[in-house]
């Protein structure tokens, strides 16, 4: 979405808050829908249009993961939804229960975000991974999906490391590049393993 620059983004709608979608059964429907990527999800402070054409700044406390269902609350008292987007992944299939777990170890062995369901794993497309998956013995084929990575142990803060590993000094601000160049999201964000 392009936004104009001249535009003055205290005349919108504004979501300070937001309810997972396990405690937004409760009280209104949302009115509109957004449509987010996976890495779309990862926000704390940005203009959003919803699908009818409105827009709505959003302005959490801290960087949060927004997970498809969940449902942003605007200050008018109004309700926006959070739907996952249709991606480019892989299907990632195993020959029986073991082996998939033992494909689920590979995948979060290198802090990758994965889709895990009874008989199916669905990671972001990337050809490097792909070739290990298959040199493992999975059957790799490309789809177009929405995609809901499950929530890591630590997920409950957008800064949250739970590698059980030190990780220094924390000479960055939240939102911005840490000293290596990774940016909130990339999971060794703030540290390095040297």
């Amino acid at each position: 979405m392009k936004l104009e620059m001249n535009q003055d983004f205290t005349k919108l709608p504004r979501a300070g808050s937001f309810l997972r979608a396990a405690e937004a059964t409760d009280g209104p429907s949302p009115f509109d829908v957004t449509m987010l990527a996976h890495d779309e999800r990862h926000l704390r402070r940005k203009v959003l249009e919803l699908a009818q054409g409105e827009k709505v700044l959003v302005d959490l406390p801290e960087p949060t993961a927004l997970e498809d269902g969940d449902v942003l609350v605007l200050d008018d008292g109004r309700r926006a939804g959070i739907v996952a987007a249709k991606e480019e992944v892989y299907e990632i299939l195993a020959r029986d229960p073991l082996h998939l777990s033992e494909l689920c170890w590979h995948i979060g062995n290198r802090h990758l975000a994965a889709q895990i369901e009874t008989g199916r794993i669905l990671i972001l497309r990337d050809h490097v991974i792909k070739a290990m998956l298959e040199g493992l013995g999975a059957s790799v084929k490309e789809i177009v999906a929405p995609f809901v990575p499950v929530r890591g142990a630590y997920s409950g803060h957008g800064h949250a490391h739970g590698h059980g590993h030190h990780h220094g000094d924390h000479e960055h601000g939240h939102g911005e590049p840490d000293k290596f160049g990774r940016m909130p999201g990339d999971p060794h964000y703030g540290h390095n393993h040297a």
